[in-house]
Protein backbone atom coordinates (compact mmCIF):
# COMPACT_ATOMS: atom_id res chain seq x y z
CA UNK A 1 0.00 0.00 0.00
CA UNK A 2 1.25 3.26 -1.45
CA UNK A 3 2.15 5.86 1.17
CA UNK A 4 -0.97 8.54 2.48
CA UNK A 5 0.24 11.76 3.12
CA UNK A 6 -3.54 13.08 3.59
CA UNK A 7 -3.78 10.32 6.59
CA UNK A 8 -0.41 10.91 7.89
CA UNK A 9 -1.76 14.37 8.28
CA UNK A 10 -4.75 13.30 10.03
CA UNK A 11 -2.95 11.37 12.20
CA UNK A 12 -0.38 14.42 12.99
CA UNK A 13 -3.50 16.82 13.64
CA UNK A 14 -4.91 14.44 16.35
CA UNK A 15 -2.34 13.95 18.18
CA UNK A 16 -1.23 17.22 18.24
CA UNK A 17 -4.82 18.10 19.91
CA UNK A 18 -4.26 15.55 22.09
CA UNK A 19 -0.50 17.08 23.24
CA UNK A 20 -2.04 20.50 22.79
CA UNK A 21 -5.38 19.88 25.64
CA UNK A 22 -2.84 18.09 27.77
CA UNK A 23 -0.39 20.41 28.42
CA UNK A 24 -3.00 23.17 28.62
CA UNK A 25 -4.91 21.38 31.04
CA UNK A 26 -1.26 20.87 33.01
CA UNK A 27 -0.50 24.34 33.25
CA UNK A 28 -3.67 25.30 35.21
CA UNK A 29 -3.36 22.29 37.66
CA UNK A 30 -6.31 20.12 35.91
CA UNK A 31 -4.88 17.76 34.32
CA UNK A 32 -3.83 15.26 37.92
CA UNK A 33 -7.34 15.83 39.27
CA UNK A 34 -9.15 12.73 37.75
CA UNK A 35 -9.90 12.33 33.98
CA UNK A 36 -10.91 15.14 33.07
CA UNK A 37 -13.45 15.67 31.19
CA UNK A 38 -12.35 17.89 28.23
CA UNK A 39 -9.30 15.16 27.98
CA UNK A 40 -11.64 12.55 27.73
CA UNK A 41 -13.79 14.14 24.99
CA UNK A 42 -10.12 14.74 22.83
CA UNK A 43 -9.25 10.86 23.36
CA UNK A 44 -13.23 9.32 22.40
CA UNK A 45 -13.27 11.63 19.11
CA UNK A 46 -9.67 10.58 18.12
CA UNK A 47 -10.34 7.11 19.08
CA UNK A 48 -13.55 6.54 17.14
CA UNK A 49 -11.95 8.14 14.02
CA UNK A 50 -8.65 5.65 14.65
CA UNK A 51 -11.23 3.02 14.71
CA UNK A 52 -12.28 3.71 11.40
CA UNK A 53 -9.11 4.81 9.79
CA UNK A 54 -7.79 0.84 11.08
CA UNK A 55 -11.25 -0.97 9.76
CA UNK A 56 -10.71 0.62 6.28
CA UNK A 57 -7.29 0.27 6.31
CA UNK A 58 -5.42 -1.97 9.28
CA UNK A 59 -2.89 -0.09 11.10
CA UNK A 60 -1.53 3.09 9.77
CA UNK A 61 2.12 1.52 10.04
CA UNK A 62 5.30 3.28 8.95
CA UNK A 63 4.66 2.05 5.20
CA UNK A 64 1.19 3.85 4.80
CA UNK A 65 1.60 6.80 7.16
CA UNK A 66 5.39 7.64 7.67
CA UNK A 67 7.12 7.26 11.11
CA UNK A 68 5.81 10.72 12.25
CA UNK A 69 2.29 9.15 11.56
CA UNK A 70 2.52 5.86 12.61
CA UNK A 71 4.09 7.01 15.82
CA UNK A 72 1.04 9.81 16.31
CA UNK A 73 -1.63 6.74 15.21
CA UNK A 74 0.18 5.12 18.26
CA UNK A 75 0.05 8.36 20.77
CA UNK A 76 -3.71 8.35 20.08
CA UNK A 77 -4.26 4.48 21.05
CA UNK A 78 -2.47 4.48 24.04
CA UNK A 79 -4.62 7.66 25.02
CA UNK A 80 -7.76 5.85 24.17
CA UNK A 81 -8.70 4.23 27.68
CA UNK A 82 -12.12 4.11 27.80
CA UNK A 83 -12.05 2.21 24.26
CA UNK A 84 -10.87 -1.06 25.78
CA UNK A 85 -12.12 -2.82 22.41
CA UNK A 86 -10.42 -0.73 20.24
CA UNK A 87 -7.14 -1.44 22.42
CA UNK A 88 -7.67 -5.34 22.31
CA UNK A 89 -8.54 -5.18 18.39
CA UNK A 90 -5.62 -3.26 17.63
CA UNK A 91 -2.89 -4.73 20.00
CA UNK A 92 -2.90 -7.82 17.70
CA UNK A 93 -2.45 -5.25 14.61
CA UNK A 94 0.05 -3.99 16.08
CA UNK A 95 1.92 -6.85 17.09
CA UNK A 96 2.05 -8.03 13.50
CA UNK A 97 3.12 -5.01 12.08
CA UNK A 98 6.32 -4.75 14.57
CA UNK A 99 7.03 -8.76 13.54
CA UNK A 100 6.85 -6.69 9.78
CA UNK A 101 9.09 -3.88 10.86
CA UNK A 102 6.48 -1.48 10.13
CA UNK A 103 6.30 -0.03 13.76
CA UNK A 104 8.95 -0.49 16.77
CA UNK A 105 8.42 -3.12 18.72
CA UNK A 106 8.53 -1.16 21.96
CA UNK A 107 4.74 0.03 20.31
CA UNK A 108 3.49 -3.44 20.66
CA UNK A 109 4.97 -3.79 24.16
CA UNK A 110 3.53 -0.61 25.87
CA UNK A 111 0.43 -1.14 24.76
CA UNK A 112 0.44 -5.02 25.45
CA UNK A 113 1.38 -3.84 29.35
CA UNK A 114 -1.57 -0.90 29.42
CA UNK A 115 -3.72 -3.49 28.59
CA UNK A 116 -2.18 -5.62 31.94
CA UNK A 117 -3.23 -2.56 33.58
CA UNK A 118 -6.02 -1.43 32.92
CA UNK A 119 -7.27 -5.42 33.28
CA UNK A 120 -5.41 -5.75 36.67
CA UNK A 121 -2.99 -8.42 35.44
CA UNK A 122 0.75 -8.11 36.27
CA UNK A 123 2.73 -6.64 32.83
CA UNK A 124 5.68 -7.80 30.66
CA UNK A 125 7.51 -4.66 30.46
CA UNK A 126 7.19 -2.35 33.20
CA UNK A 127 6.19 0.07 31.09
CA UNK A 128 2.98 1.27 33.44
CA UNK A 129 2.93 3.49 36.32
CA UNK A 130 1.31 4.36 39.07
CA UNK A 131 0.79 6.02 42.35
CA UNK A 132 1.35 3.29 45.16
CA UNK A 133 0.22 3.56 48.74
CA UNK A 134 3.51 4.96 49.86
CA UNK A 135 2.52 7.91 47.64
CA UNK A 136 5.24 7.09 45.07
CA UNK A 137 5.25 6.67 41.57
CA UNK A 138 6.30 2.97 41.12
CA UNK A 139 5.48 0.27 38.50
CA UNK A 140 2.40 -1.88 38.11
CA UNK A 141 3.34 -5.09 38.90
CA UNK A 142 5.69 -7.32 36.67
CA UNK A 143 5.23 -10.84 35.89
CA UNK A 144 8.84 -12.72 36.44
CA UNK A 145 9.79 -9.00 37.43
CA UNK A 146 13.75 -10.60 37.85
CA UNK A 147 13.87 -10.74 34.06
CA UNK A 148 12.26 -7.53 33.06
CA UNK A 149 15.21 -5.49 32.57
CA UNK A 150 16.32 -8.45 29.98
CA UNK A 151 12.95 -7.80 27.83
CA UNK A 152 13.69 -3.87 28.40
CA UNK A 153 16.92 -4.72 27.00
CA UNK A 154 15.35 -6.13 23.72
CA UNK A 155 13.35 -3.78 23.56
CA UNK A 156 16.19 -0.66 23.81
CA UNK A 157 14.39 0.67 27.13
CA UNK A 158 16.60 1.52 30.05
CA UNK A 159 17.07 -0.71 33.11
CA UNK A 160 13.70 -0.96 34.70
CA UNK A 161 15.33 1.17 38.72
CA UNK A 162 16.84 4.38 36.25
CA UNK A 163 13.60 4.61 34.34
CA UNK A 164 11.30 4.92 37.70
CA UNK A 165 14.03 7.44 38.80
CA UNK A 166 13.90 10.02 35.71
CA UNK A 167 10.03 8.94 35.99
CA UNK A 168 9.68 10.76 39.76
CA UNK A 169 12.15 13.29 38.67
CA UNK A 170 9.95 14.09 35.83
CA UNK A 171 6.74 14.64 37.85
CA UNK A 172 7.95 16.52 40.59
CA UNK A 173 9.00 18.49 37.53
CA UNK A 174 5.47 19.15 35.99
CA UNK A 175 4.18 19.35 40.17
CA UNK A 176 1.81 16.21 40.03
CA UNK A 177 0.76 15.12 43.08
CA UNK A 178 0.31 12.20 44.77
CA UNK A 179 -3.73 11.35 45.64
CA UNK A 180 -4.56 12.27 48.77
CA UNK A 181 -6.42 9.39 49.57
CA UNK A 182 -5.01 6.36 48.21
CA UNK A 183 -7.69 4.09 48.81
CA UNK A 184 -10.31 6.32 47.68
CA UNK A 185 -8.42 6.69 44.52
CA UNK A 186 -7.93 3.41 43.72
CA UNK A 187 -11.94 2.62 44.67
CA UNK A 188 -12.64 4.81 41.99
CA UNK A 189 -10.41 3.71 39.31
CA UNK A 190 -11.70 0.08 39.90
CA UNK A 191 -15.13 1.54 39.55
CA UNK A 192 -14.05 3.16 36.13
CA UNK A 193 -12.77 0.02 34.53
CA UNK A 194 -15.59 -1.72 35.22
CA UNK A 195 -17.88 0.66 34.11
CA UNK A 196 -15.64 0.98 30.50
CA UNK A 197 -15.53 -2.65 30.00
CA UNK A 198 -11.94 -3.00 31.06
CA UNK A 199 -13.08 -5.47 34.01
CA UNK A 200 -15.64 -7.39 35.48
CA UNK A 201 -17.77 -5.40 38.36
CA UNK A 202 -16.12 -7.32 40.90
CA UNK A 203 -12.55 -6.65 40.25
Amino acid sequence: MDRDEALRAELLAMAAEDQAVRAALAADGTLFDGYHPAMQAVHDRNAARLGEIVARLGWPGRRLAAEDGSRAAWLVLQHAIAHPDLQRRCLALLQDAAARGDVPAVEAAMLADRICFFEGRPQAYGTQYDWDEHGALSPHPIEDEDRVDERRRALGLPPLAENTRRLREGVARAGERRPQDWEERRRTFREWAAATGWRGGGA
